[in-house]
């Protein structure tokens, strides 16, 4: 799959019409056509506002994976509407000590159950 295939599947699944995306990035619907079309790919100027608009990380929009090959658990995207990205965001403002707390909360929630 090209990086444009990904991109357009990316809008269909966020719901979001070819129109909107390109109303919000500046990206002629043209070009997306070509993407699909050609199999053409977005100019790398265009790729940090195509991650920005969909909520997704260069690598994945790049790979189609999370660089992340030492685990078995599959890409969730998360969107940055989601309550998961919010508290993402949250926990990488932490210091090193509040996010040691915070993984052991976690830790005694999963072992309450």
């Amino acid at each position: 799959m090209t990086i444009g295939e990904r991109v357009l599947d990316m809008i269909k699944d966020r719901g979001m019409t070819q129109k909107e995306f390109s109303e919000k990035t500046g990206i002629p619907q043209s070009t997306m056509s070509s993407w699909r079309g050609k199999k053409q790919n977005p100019s790398m100027d265009k790729l940090r506002i195509i991650c920005d608009t969909l909520g997704v990380d260069p690598y994945y929009l790049i790979s189609g994976t999370t660089g992340d090959t030492n685990t078995n658990v599959d890409y969730i995207a998360v969107y940055k509407s989601d309550e998961e990205y919010k508290l993402l965001i949250e926990y990488r403002s932490l210091d090193k000590a509040k996010k040691d707390k915070l993984s052991g909360y976690l830790q005694a929630l999963r072992d309450s159950e």
